[in-house]
């Protein structure tokens, strides 16, 4: 399972860096509210790249299913995570409306957050 996961990980954080701009995070909701589920937060570096990627994205679909994007006011998405989760003690399991964060490997965290990529 969670060499599937990484697969789509690398994925999207691939193709958005190369098309958009560099990621400075990237984060998966592992929630199971209506809010939240299927939830995938990236933070450019470049506010500009954001934006092109939001309308672009916006015409996108993904598995059969239309992509939609929005700009978030959140910059520090450390204050919408769950401490609870991450101590492994949330009571609210995947209904918590605070974020559940995906992990991916350390190994491919680290291959992804040095890429070089070349700005256009």
């Amino acid at each position: 399972m969670q060499e599937h996961y990484d697969l789509f990980f690398e994925e999207v954080f691939v193709e958005l860096e190369d098309n958009y701009g560099e990621i400075e995070e990237m984060n998966v909701c592992d929630n199971l509210g209506d809010h939240l589920v299927g939830n995938v937060y990236i933070k450019f570096k470049f506010e500009e790249d954001a934006k092109r990627a939001v309308e672009d994205l916006n015409n996108r679909w993904f598995n059969r299913r239309p992509m939609f994007a929005e700009l978030s006011p959140v910059t520090d998405f450390r204050e919408a995570c769950c401490r609870q989760y991450e101590m492994g003690e949330c009571t609210r399991s995947g209904f918590c409306n605070f974020m559940h964060l995906k992990p991916i490997s350390r190994e491919l965290r680290r291959e992804l957050y040095s890429r070089k990529i070349v700005r256009r």
